[in-house]
């Protein structure tokens, strides 16, 4: 590394996190302004569903291709095209003159997304100083958390507010100002580093991939509007069939000496494989919890979707808090942080309930002292798992691994919005939408159980030590 790498670190952080800041605000932007979007492209519930559901779709199934790239091409190099291509398909959601023309776009500008994101992380994990990764994983954690709240209250504001006539257009188009002066930002902070010995891209493993964990993403995109039909579960089995030949391809090619793009090696790596898992636990909680508070807010209590949305802030503000604020403590002790933010986000749900189901009890300020509650637990999880899910990948690996850790997030975020949605909305039909929330958050509280129970517990043994391969830095 050059003091290029090092001078800056605050500067190229706040660079890189646009991105990650970007990709979390796209993916929840669309739940509060779906129905006007509905409205102005007369689109079916299918078609909707595609264009929530899209995104989640092609993004989580091109994360371990994208981390590959920026592994072999450089993260710079990588990041600035998947800047470049975000906001070319923001561009096109924006301008969508028909429902099918947004559903393409919208997968589309996941896919370019999966290009963009893995390489955020991979730059903390090589550009920064290791002093400093904890404390930019604090701040990743931030922006994040952030741009999942944010995406909730900017969808109400742009449909309310209809911004020189666009309505929920300018969900999609504030992104190309966004991207080009990041580019602009990105050419002057960010170095070049890639490995000396970069090997070529394996394109049938990296399509291997992508289309098996697209092939069991396909229920849970399809599956609510669908009415879950038995033959919906074939594409999965397909998809984990497709995945262990790729595997096995991948082994045999690690043991002649070659370079896979996904290295059975990783998954042996403790800290990985338990941050993962504890990963997927968790974003099946958040993601469907946002999803189904927002549907509670609106249909069930009535507020508009801007008054719905500001519902969301208390929790922005206490994610940030905790995330930032408590981050020294979380370097000392991760387990213990992911323990006690696990705590304080049931205690949270716990208040959510009572609020639900208490006779007399105002609901909107229970859920508001809820979310301030889920905030804050969910400022020390969310970032502490991704940091120890990374912690032991070597520095030429972490744009792959970062790339694992986001597609499990990314498919346990649309798998749960889609089963634990179904479940409320199926609840809210019979015994209405508050009754239907207070009985889908014991499973949230059970989710959460299994996070600090995987990732919680101090691990057996001495932690893997993170090899550091050969680097080549351009001037």
């Amino acid at each position: 590394m050059t003091s290029t790498i090092s001078a800056r670190p605050r500067l190229l952080l706040a660079v890189v996190l646009v991105a990650a800041f970007m990709g979390q605000f796209d993916f929840f932007v669309v739940n509060v302004a779906a129905p006007a979007v509905q409205d102005s492209l007369s689109a079916t519930d299918a078609e909707l569903e595609l264009v929530v559901g899209g995104y989640a779709f092609a993004y989580a199934s091109g994360l371990i291709a994208g981390g590959r790239l920026g592994d072999l091409y450089g993260h710079r190099r990588i990041y600035l095209t998947g800047l470049i291509l975000f906001a070319v398909t923001s561009g096109l959601c924006g301008l969508a003159p028909t429902a099918a023309w947004l559903v393409i776009a919208r997968v589309l500008q996941g896919f370019a997304a999966a290009v963009m994101i893995p390489q955020v992380l991979a730059t903390i994990s090589t550009a920064l100083p290791a002093g400093r990764r904890g404390w930019a994983m604090g701040w990743y954690g931030a922006a994040t958390g952030t741009g999942s709240i944010v995406g909730q209250i900017l969808g109400g504001w742009f449909v309310d507010a209809d911004l020189a006539g666009l309505g929920w257009r300018a969900i999609f188009l504030i992104n190309l100002p966004i991207a080009a002066l990041t580019f602009a930002a990105a050419c002057v902070v960010m170095p070049r580093i890639r490995r000396a010995d970069a090997p070529r891209l394996d394109g049938g493993a990296a399509a291997g991939i992508g289309l098996a964990l697209a092939l069991v993403l396909v229920p849970f995109v399809l599956g609510r509007e669908w009415g879950w039909p038995i033959w919906l579960w074939l594409p999965p089995l397909a998809g984990i069939g497709l995945f262990r030949v790729v595997l096995r391809a991948e082994r045999r090619l690690a043991d002649r000496g070659g370079d896979p793009i996904l290295d059975p090696g990783l998954l042996k790596v403790p800290s990985l494989r338990r941050g993962a898992l504890a990963s997927i636990a968790f974003m099946l909680f958040f993601a469907s919890f946002m999803f189904r508070l927002t549907i509670l807010l609106q249909q069930g209590e009535h507020l508009s979707p801007l008054h719905a949305g500001l519902v969301f802030v208390p929790s922005g503000i206490t994610f940030v808090t905790s995330s930032l604020l408590m981050r020294s403590w979380v370097a000392r002790d991760r387990e213990r942080a992911i323990r006690t933010g696990a705590l304080v986000t049931g205690l949270g749900l716990v208040t959510a309930m009572t609020g639900l189901l208490v006779n007399g009890l105002p609901t909107v300020p229970a859920l508001v002292v809820a979310v301030c509650l889920t905030g804050f637990g969910n400022g020390l999880v969310l970032p502490t798992l991704i940091g120890y899910s990374l912690s032991d990948i070597p520095p030429a690996r972490a744009g792959v691994a970062s790339g694992l850790v986001t597609a499990a997030q990314q498919f346990a975020a649309s798998a749960g919005v889609a089963l634990l949605g179904t479940l409320f909305l199926t609840l809210a039909a019979t015994d209405g939408h508050a009754r239907a929330m207070a009985w889908t958050l014991p499973l949230d509280l059970l989710l959460l159980a299994a996070v600090a129970v995987i990732a919680g517990r101090r691990p057996h043994g001495p932690r893997a030590d993170a090899r550091t391969e050969p680097q080549h830095i351009e001037a």
